[in-house]
């Protein structure tokens, strides 16, 4: 059987995440700006998408089969880590031999607006949910944080991940010219609506019940 978590992301993650990220973007970001995000960059928060296979195996003995005091299975939410800083006192988790990261995600917290940086997910995995559920718990995390209002650049040509965004509330608000280096290409500017509004806690809440209902027991949030 295999299921996911989501959880920080660790200085141990950077390669994994880089070669996830190569399939991803033409122009990634090398270990060194990710080790500098994480040890110095007091409003970056980022996450891992952890692929665990159980293969009939009980979890190794230490594991943590629930997480603040949820059982393991759903789309579950436990950010109160994220509420400060990481730092190298952070616990690192132990991976093992049938956990592989498939996906990363990260925001900077400025004020208080979200700033989405980066989102990918495995080529073999994309149209399950997945991103989408590393992009909604970047907006839970930054509803947490206090933000008002989530802002992030797209590539004009990227329509699946503006369609999702849009899902979300999201709209173009500007556009960035020549943003992306590779290839010139322009980037659409959008914003979401005040985070906190009703209408937007609505629409956010029947998002994630049908992720949730999509997804089953297949994802952890651990954060």
């Amino acid at each position: 059987m295999t299921r996911y978590v989501v959880r920080p992301m660790q200085f141990d993650d950077i390669d994994a995440v880089g070669e996830v990220e190569r399939e991803c973007f033409t122009t990634p970001w090398p270990a060194s700006a990710y080790r500098r995000e994480l040890r110095d960059n007091r409003t970056g928060r980022y996450i891992v998408l952890v692929e665990v296979t159980d293969e009939g195996r009980p979890a190794p003995s230490g594991r943590r089969q629930e997480v603040s005091g949820e059982p393991a299975g759903g789309v579950r939410r436990a950010v109160g880590q994220f509420l400060r800083p990481f730092s190298r006192s952070t616990p690192v988790p132990t991976m093992v031999a049938n956990e592989r990261i498939v996906g990363f995600a990260g925001m900077w917290l400025m004020l208080d607006e979200a700033h989405v940086t980066t989102i990918g997910v495995k080529r073999d995995l994309r149209g399950q949910g997945l991103g989408e559920v590393l992009f909604a718990t970047l907006l839970d995390l930054a509803m947490h944080l206090g933000a008002r209002r989530a802002t992030l650049e797209v590539r004009v040509s990227n329509y699946p991940a503006q369609a999702l965004y849009r899902k979300y509330g999201f709209h173009e608000e500007g556009i960035r010219r020549r943003y992306y280096s590779d290839n010139n290409e322009d980037a659409l500017i959008m914003w979401s609506d005040w985070l906190g509004s009703p209408e937007f806690q609505e629409r956010y809440r029947q998002l994630r019940a049908q992720l949730e209902e999509r997804l089953g027991d297949l994802v952890e949030i651990r954060l």
